[in-house]
């Protein structure tokens, strides 16, 4: 990215002493907040401080980093160099010689790692509540779960410990943390960020993600991350559109019947909310059959593509058992029920879904749906963790299968003050212009980017 494509605010050049006392803020935070569990690794702080010192230097020698400074994490199924990987399987644990290759770009615009974030073990899962460090609470509300799989890094965000996080997104782990959080999560096209440097789960499918707390930060973000990587086999050639949504847009809304909250029907009173507000925002709603995206979201975890996770992570499996979770196993070996025609099957349902798909975006700009369909406690959840799980996907599975781009953006809050968001879903490669439609539901207030905000039901 140009330093001319990048907004003013995010260029000027910060002294060593706003460096050092961001970087303090952040571990007195992170010190404050060890009971949400949302870090598997920190590194020293000593370290961290000599690194903004030397950024600093740079930057005042006028070397042009983008981010010169700004502290963020990263989800611990990522590789960063120097640090262990563990995917919150302890004897998984592996030193990363390289970095995954969008922490390498972040890394090279001048911001500072601080370390690997909690997540459910081996990202299977959307609660947060799958990992041997403990489940990881809500920033909002600690008896509710965070969503998963990239629970810590979404509620390091939103607790003001970094100001932007990796995580990543096979089917909705990079946006039900958002919603749950109060912040952004940006799940772009699978294929336009690199996947190299991420332990595999569904590979023809993940994809790293982004949590960060505005639009223009998404797309700033995300303009350092993306491109096309020789290196990576599922990596795509990005086709350059430039579209924007009109000022006057038609939206794609869930019709009331379709609506499904799992018993927390003033979730879907949030939701109509949203739809009012787009209007009020110059859209046109049309009322759309979400039956084909139920249909595609149902193969994830209830057809043949848990048998490519289960591909991609059997080799795994002769790990210490006694540190793989029974959660984790039970999912992973419901595989064996699938056989090859099973997945041809799929593959070619799941074309014909994606042609119906393709149709209702000649009719609309953009789809809106609530990011997850309620919350849940954690101790629902521990008792009942693959039922209840499974029902956070509903509004998120189909996204990668359907090859759409998704903006996990902050709506309302629950009368408990739980948030609950909106995401915006568009055909693949429209990614910016997502970003910029997403800045009208929330504006920009002006003023650095980049800050450690804290979470509050006013701000979300």
């Amino acid at each position: 990215m140009s330093q001319a494509a990048l907004p003013s605010r995010s260029r000027a050049v910060r002294s060593r002493a706003e460096l050092t006392s961001a970087i303090a803020t952040a571990y007195e935070r992170i010190e404050r907040d060890q009971h949400r569990n949302c870090w598997v690794y920190v590194r020293p702080m000593a370290e961290a401080l000599a690194e903004a010192e030397n950024l600093a230097g740079r930057g005042a020698q006028g070397e042009f980093l983008p981010l010169l400074g700004v502290p963020f994490g990263v989800k611990d199924n990522i590789d960063v160099a120097g640090m262990s990987t563990t995917a919150a399987c302890p004897s998984f644990a592996h030193v990363a010689e390289r970095s995954a290759r969008c922490v390498e770009r972040l890394i090279a615009a001048g911001a500072i790692c601080l370390g690997k974030t909690n997540l459910d073990q081996f990202a299977t899962g959307l609660s947060g509540a799958r990992s041997p460090h403990g489940a990881c609470p809500s920033a909002a509300d600690d008896r509710y779960v965070a969503g998963g799989s990239s629970s810590g890094s979404a509620v390091a965000v939103a607790s003001g410990h970094i100001a932007f996080s990796l995580g990543t997104d096979t089917g909705g782990s990079g946006r039900i943390p958002a919603g749950f959080n109060g912040i952004i999560g940006v799940k772009p096209t699978v294929g336009l960020v690199s996947s190299r440097g991420l332990v595999p789960n569904c590979p023809t499918l993940d994809c790293p993600s982004i949590f960060c707390n505005s639009a223009a930060e998404g797309k700033l973000l995300l303009g350092l991350v993306e491109g096309f990587d020789d290196e990576d086999p599922y990596s795509r050639q990005a086709p350059g559109l430039s579209s924007v949504f009109p000022r006057e847009f038609h939206f794609g809304r869930i019709s009331a019947r379709q609506l499904n909250s799992f018993g927390m029907p003033e979730c879907d009173a949030l939701y109509e909310r949203a739809c009012e507000r787009l209007v009020r925002l110059g859209g046109q709603a049309i009322e759309i059959d979400f039956t084909p995206f139920t249909e595609a979201g149902e193969m994830l975890f209830s057809g043949p593509w848990i048998a490519e996770r289960y591909a991609s992570i059997s080799r795994l499996l002769d790990i210490d058992q006694g540190e793989l979770l029974e959660v984790t196993r039970k999912v992973l070996h419901s595989a064996a029920q699938f056989t090859g025609a099973d997945a041809f099957a799929a593959q070619h349902r799941l074309l014909k879904l994606r042609r119906q798909v393709r149709l209702f975006f000649e009719e609309m700009d953009v789809l809106v749906v609530p990011t997850a369909p309620r919350p849940y406690t954690i101790a629902d959840m521990l008792q009942d963790p693959i039922k209840l799980n499974n029902s956070l996907g509903y509004y998120s599975y189909f996204a990668n299968l359907l090859d759409l781009c998704a903006v996990a953006l902050p709506n309302a809050a629950l009368p408990t003050g739980m948030p609950m968001g909106v995401t915006l879903l568009a055909p693949a490669w429209h990614d910016h212009a997502l970003l910029d439609f997403a800045s009208r539901w929330q504006p920009d207030e002006g003023g650095a980017l980049f800050g450690l905000k804290v979470y509050s039901p006013a701000a979300g």
